[in-house]
């Protein structure tokens, strides 16, 4: 069975462990711009949301990856970044419409969720569970389009 990270931005406090942890993860160093992971807070509102890769159905970044560097894994379908071909275009960070494929200007590479290889380190360290590592069934789809349409509405509504 594949699995998913499910977002619940009910449960977020907007601690930003997942950043750090993401960044421990990858970077080996607490550096939340080098995270894969970002919260977005609303102060106003008191809502806060972990955003990553959103594994789209149609992913824009694979798309537009000329050296097919950006890609879906047929094995187990998650959208996936190969290091080595990537050429650093960025064309992938201009088409996410999430923001969740981002260039780092310090290690030159592009940034986006790996899901530490089926072991996301996001999920691990929540405090709240507003992230969680899923299995990708039909009800977790759903919730995850619920979501969806509700930040879209959010947006939308500003």
């Amino acid at each position: 069975m594949s699995m998913m990270l499910m977002i619940h931005p009910d449960k977020c406090t907007g601690c930003r462990n997942c950043e750090l942890a993401c960044s421990m993860e990858h970077e080996g160093s607490f550096r939340p711009k080098a995270s894969r992971v970002h919260v977005y807070t609303w102060e106003r509102e008191g809502f806060s949301v972990p955003m990553m890769c959103q594994q789209c159905k149609d992913p824009a970044c694979v798309a537009v990856c000329m050296p097919k560097a950006m890609h879906r894994n047929p094995a187990n379908g998650q959208v996936e970044l190969d290091a080595d071909k990537c050429i650093g275009c960025k064309m992938c960070v201009q088409a996410c419409p999430f923001g969740c494929a981002s260039w780092d200007f310090q290690g030159l590479q592009i940034l986006k969720c790996d899901t530490c290889d089926g072991s996301p380190s996001c999920a691990a360290i929540c405090p709240t569970h507003a992230l969680e590592w899923v299995e990708d069934t039909v009800s977790a789809q759903a919730r995850k389009r619920s979501f969806a349409t509700k930040l879209k509405n959010a947006f939308s509504e500003v």
